[in-house]
């Protein structure tokens, strides 16, 4: 069962104003589906897969799903106004479905064809945008803000799909997913242009690419960040989940941006990628990079013809350098001069992601969103390589995930803090005790000379009371895993809770 958001009602995704009503027939013929049709005729101008979010005229997509098929929620969704039903055979057969009333497409599987469909009912939006997606395990959020802000500084109207949020030309709404299902995205999409947005900065997950949630959509350039040990709950291993990635680049991007400092990035290089690297040859490069007392970065960003432009960015990391290269290709890909690119990623701001907490304190206090091994490695040694005293770490992981990162990521957080206090972050369905024991075993399986105390406080508030009360003057405290949120799913329920502003809270705790 989907979490529960404590007191609050999971609003329906936008929608446009107005849809030109698309034959059932015409629908059918494009999926290479099976029309089972009651009546001559019928049309939609709408898509969703959520009975309860569905309006007259829509099209309802009842998918299997692995705890229920959707076809169970049919007579919801006709109730509704569901003018006609999508599904497989197994969901035709159910008398929800059909005995229903209501035409029915069949196919063998009507997930695949989903986003295309809903792409067709919303009139193809996509091809009025230019959609830039940003795929990887590390850094597609960053690397979107850093490129809608270039974006910004050029003029343009820009619409951002992402994990933090998603915004339509300024208007901000909640993200519920790194990528919204194939039928909502598509409308978002319709939105925009009818909004008159021209750009999209998007994030692409790899559930997105393997569940067809981006199908149907046409992107202006695919850009890709790296590649490291994540949702292997999803993916069986890490080629599946490369494999997942790769489908950005299937073709169904006009242009693609890599950055080629790992392997697997190198494994997606055609000559007619634009590649992008920190640490060797590429189209776009960089060098001479420092990072000053604040955190903020300087560096050189070598162009393809042979520029060489100074660019300051206000976080630090040498992998914001790597985000930021990525995003100057994408920019300029689309058309961005270097020096608004440039202008652009100095004013970037990105929730969660190395965002300083400062309400007055002597020491630094820092929230991230790492929550990979290699992610919260390096944000620690980022943070190691600019901290004046003890270095103290609040960290967690998430349940119901690749139970394999959690001794990894405790490992590496022992090896690089003075202080490391293990405790929750969303347990979900587990048992947070057991979730917290797979950290400390990492944590302390790590040399007591190469690491630094650990641990163990359950309650995250209390973690991060605890790890400012440990402060002194000229330390970094740094919650990690987190980041943007603002909600902490225990059990199935979300009850709220905002990292930056628990930290914020016990720093004013310590004076009062």
């Amino acid at each position: 069962m989907p979490a529960k958001l404590e007191g609050k009602a999971v609003t329906a995704p936008p929608r446009p104003t107005r849809t030109v009503p698309v034959a059932l027939s015409t629908l059918a013929e494009a999926a290479g589906a099976r029309l089972i049709a009651t009546t001559d005729g019928t049309t939609v101008t709408g898509a969703t897969l959520r009975a309860q979010h569905v309006r007259p005229g829509d099209l309802f997509a009842a998918l299997p799903g692995a705890r229920a098929h959707g076809a169970d929620f049919a007579a919801d969704g006709i109730a509704a106004g569901a003018a006609a039903v999508l599904t497989d055979e197994a969901g035709a057969a159910r008398p929800a479905v059909r005995d229903a009333g209501v035409p029915v497409l069949v196919h063998p599987d009507p997930r695949a064809v989903l986003g295309p469909l809903a792409a067709i009912i919303y009139g193809h939006p996509s091809r009025h945008l230019d959609v830039l997606g940003v795929t990887g395990t590390s850094g597609k959020t960053t690397t979107s803000y850093m490129v809608e802000s270039g974006l910004a500084a050029a003029g343009r109207t820009t619409g951002m799909i992402g994990t933090v949020e998603t915004r339509i030309a300024g208007e901000r709404l909640a993200s519920a997913f790194t990528t919204p299902e194939a039928p909502d995205l598509q409308a978002l999409f319709a939105v925009m242009v009818e909004r008159g947005v021209t750009h999209v900065a998007m994030e692409v997950s790899s559930h997105a690419l393997a569940l067809g949630r981006v199908a149907g959509t046409s992107f202006a350039i695919g850009a890709f960040t790296n590649l490291s040990q994540d949702h292997l709950d999803f993916h069986p291993d890490l080629e599946d989940y490369f494999a997942a990635k790769r489908l950005l680049f299937d073709g169904r991007s006009a242009r693609e941006v890599v950055c080629v400092d790992g392997e697997w990035g190198r494994r997606l290089v055609t000559p007619d990628t634009v590649t992008v690297s920190t640490t060797g040859a590429a189209h776009w490069t960089t060098s001479d990079a420092h990072t000053s007392l604040s955190g903020e970065q300087s560096f050189l960003l070598h162009t393809p013809d042979k520029q060489v432009i100074p660019a300051t960015l206000p976080m630090p990391g040498t992998f914001n350098i790597a985000n930021a290269v990525l995003a100057a290709a994408i920019l300029a890909e689309s058309g961005v001069p270097v020096e608004t690119i440039v202008r652009g990623l100095s004013t970037v701001r990105v929730p969660g992601r190395m965002e300083r907490v400062d309400v007055g304190q002597d020491f630094t206090a820092v929230v991230d969103y790492s929550h990979k091994p290699e992610a919260v490695a390096l944000a620690l040694d980022a943070i190691r390589a600019r901290a004046d005293g003890k270095v103290i770490v609040v960290l967690g992981c998430g349940g119901d995930r690749d139970t394999a990162k959690r001794p990894l990521m405790g490992e590496a957080a022992a090896r690089r803090s003075d202080l490391l206090v293990v405790t929750d972050d969303n347990p979900r369905s587990e048992d947070p005790a057991a979730i917290r024991a797979a950290m400390l075993a990492g944590a302390r399986a790590v040399p007591a000379a190469e690491r630094g105390e650990v641990v163990e406080i359950g309650d995250r508030r209390q973690a991060i009371i605890a790890a400012v009360a440990k402060a002194e003057k000229g330390d970094v405290v740094v919650v990690a895993g987190k980041g943007h949120e603002t909600g902490q799913e225990i059990a199935g329920v979300v009850h709220p809770f905002s990292d930056r502003d628990e930290l914020a809270a016990a720093i004013r705790g310590m004076s009062s």
